[in-house]
């Protein structure tokens, strides 16, 4: 049985994993969850706890992004080595994978998620919230990124994953200030990456999803 990965093309989480599959070619078939039924019904009775993105391979059932993309290092390896070989190197790509997820892309959850309610003052709350945390983390991640091609280093690993969609959509959230220009200049690399320019394409008819207005870029 092929790879097949439930998830949806707007979904941060899922266009992580999408990254890891395009940056190695890995073959995949793409079950979204989009309007249709069965496969929403097919990933819900293999991973009741509800999120996405899943990944089968033939009885294995492989859920959470960083662990999927480990996964499909060791059980599907391509040219592109997502996490390095070296023990302590792999664990500094492992925080800053944890970096985005935590302290990136939650906040943008946050202010999202208060949109969503539908009640004003948990989107203004939400939305103050994010700013407040994303602030903080772009300050730490314009020095950490400092002489970096990557975010690891030199090399395009899982941190790299993580980071390209967490950015994404918190610029959208929150727009990363002219006073970071390492920050913004590392965006502007991982939109130009072949792996996530397709996943950002395949998205785009969904834009109008993103509760608090997608702007007109990217």
């Amino acid at each position: 049985m092929s790879l097949a990965l439930y998830g949806h093309p707007f979904s941060s989480y899922t266009q992580k994993v999408l990254i890891a599959l395009y940056e190695n070619g890995i073959p995949f078939e793409f079950r979204t969850l989009e309007g249709n039924p069965r496969h929403s019904a097919e990933w819900l009775q293999r991973w009741p706890m509800r999120k996405f993105p899943l990944l089968v391979d033939g009885e294995r059932d492989v859920a959470e992004t960083s662990i999927i993309i480990e996964y499909l290092q060791l059980v599907h390896p391509g040219p592109v080595r997502l996490l390095p070989a070296d023990p302590m190197a792999a664990l500094d790509v492992r925080f800053l994978d944890r970096f985005f997820d935590l302290h990136v892309m939650t906040p943008v959850q946050h202010a999202v998620g208060g949109a969503l309610s539908g009640d004003p003052g948990k989107r203004k709350d939400g939305l103050a919230l994010a700013q407040e945390q994303l602030e903080r983390a772009y300050a730490w991640l314009e020095q950490r990124l400092a002489n970096r091609t990557w975010a690891a280093g030199s090399d395009f690993t899982l941190a790299d994953c993580a980071a390209a969609p967490s950015l994404f959509y918190a610029d959208w959230t929150h727009r990363i200030p002219q006073a970071c220009p390492v920050l913004r200049a590392y965006r502007d690399r991982l939109l130009a990456r072949p792996s996530f320019a397709r996943a950002v394409e395949e998205a785009r008819p969904f834009r109008p999803y993103f509760p608090l207005g997608a702007p007109d870029r990217d």
